[in-house]
């Protein structure tokens, strides 16, 4: 639990001080959208966008990890934004020494470096909220300590508040789209990756689920070592993706079936997904016969009744029924509901749900680059949202669509072929609700969790 005088909690001053940092960052990209507001154009948004990714990327921290997020989600931006924002590094420049020292005596104590055989001054990797050092045990064990940032809780709160505003923003250059509880969806996932004692319970849920597959590894937490702030796990070894994209066929699709199962049996099964796509967060063994699965901050645990929406809805896209289709989206929670939005919102679900309804094996999208994965239907969606009106997206939606981006961009990266219809159709055995919320619910027990 979450020390009521620890220093580095959601301070007013630290807020505060974030806030003028960043509100500094992002006055020029202001001074921009009022010039846009002048003169108009496709060029005028364009220079918005290259002012915004400059202003967050110096802001760096919390906004900048929202940044990457949004960018990630076809829906969520304008084409000319999401371009420009996901080009913002992950890769954050890592703190000192004399940082790791504080953090490390803080959560363990002052004779900390006794807990050690090795302890790696340079951090092995750095991100947006925090940064990793290899380490050794006294027991011979290679583990990964993660180490959170300083004023994290304080940043997210002063950030969350600069993204609605944001947000303000980008509704009034394009009103097709009320993104307001996808805000606050991304604002309670943001938050809960600060909870390391909670992305250790994650972890242990992972490893819950996958522990009859053996061709996925998830790290182990060592609790001994680990508290709200550090997290130490088992250092797992592997290569990026990205070297096998030369592979031979079936290596490639041996690794895309093995993704297909690392993310979909936690959805359909325990209504639980990995909502952070990147890339660098699956790592290939054994010669393209496992995978490692890491960093478990983002992860979302649906109500049962959200996934057997999504299942609906591929039967009813499956089916070509309207009426079943419709009864799905209510089922997600869309609201405000017309023939015409339906119609308009079917886009996009037949684009997510494509590769599914084919009973043959196929690519995920011929011809498609991966970085431009969904843009082409999103420009479509928002083009007919302006003639039929906003619409609400639910805040479920969101790290499933994004989740659901991201592995089909793997797929075009390993250019994987496969009958993906009949994977999914696999992934479905002896579904039902009942049974989603019994197998959830003794997942959630096992490691810990609170049923959604």
């Amino acid at each position: 639990m979450t020390n009521p005088t620890d220093p580095e909690r959601n301070r007013f001053s630290a807020r505060l001080g974030r806030t003028a940092r960043v509100g500094a960052n992002l006055s020029g990209a202001g001074l921009s959208f009022a010039t846009q507001s002048l003169f108009g154009g496709e060029a005028g948004d364009a220079r918005i966008a290259k002012a915004l990714a400059a202003a967050l990327g110096r802001s760096k921290g919390p906004l900048m990890k929202v940044a990457q997020m949004v960018s990630t989600i076809p829906d969520f931006l304008p084409a000319e934004y999401a371009a420009e924002l996901s080009q913002l590094q992950a890769q954050a420049p890592a703190m000192g020494w004399p940082f790791v020292r504080r953090r490390m005596r803080a959560e363990l104590g002052p004779d900390w470096q006794d807990r050690f055989a090795e302890f790696g001054r340079t951090a092995a990797h750095a991100a947006s909220l925090g940064q990793v050092h290899r380490a050794i045990l006294p027991d011979g064990r290679e583990v990964a300590c993660k180490l959170q940032y300083p004023d994290m809780a304080s940043a997210v709160e002063a950030d969350v508040g600069q993204l609605r505003t944001l947000i303000g923003l980008f509704r009034r250059l394009d009103g097709s789209i009320d993104p307001s509880q996808m805000v606050d969806e991304i604002a309670a996932r943001l938050r809960e990756e600060l909870d390391y004692a909670r992305e250790a319970r994650h972890m242990a849920l992972y490893a819950h689920i996958h522990k009859d597959n053996d061709f996925v590894e998830v790290p182990l937490c060592v609790p001994e070592l680990s508290t709200d702030r550090l997290l130490t796990m088992s250092w797992l070894r592997g290569d990026p993706l990205v070297d096998y994209e030369q592979a031979d066929q079936e290596t490639r699709n041996t690794i895309a079936t093995h993704l297909f199962w690392t993310w979909w049996l936690p959805m359909n099964r325990r209504a639980v997904i990995h909502g952070d796509p990147h890339l660098g967060n699956y790592q290939v063994t054994r010669g393209g016969q496992g995978l490692n699965l890491l960093d478990f901050g983002c992860i979302r645990v649906f109500p049962p009744s959200f996934v057997v929406g999504v299942v609906e809805l591929y039967r009813a896209m499956l089916a070509d029924d309207f009426d079943a289709a419709y009864a799905a989206y209510e089922k997600w929670g869309f609201t405000g509901l017309t023939r015409e939005l339906v119609e308009v919102l079917n886009i996009w679900a037949r684009f997510i749900y494509g590769p599914l309804l084919e009973d043959r094996v196929r690519s995920v999208a011929d011809g498609v680059k991966p970085g431009e994965y969904g843009r082409k239907e999103a420009f479509a969606v928002r083009k007919a949202l302006k003639e039929t009106g906003p619409v609400t997206i639910p805040r479920e939606f969101v790290f499933m669509d994004r989740a659901a981006i991201g592995l089909g961009a793997a797929y075009l990266r390993l250019g994987a072929e496969l009958n993906f219809h009949r994977l999914f159709e696999d992934s479905l055995e002896g579904f039902s609700e009942a049974r989603l919320r019994a197998d959830q619910a003794e997942a959630l027990h096992a490691a810990g969790l609170d049923a959604a």
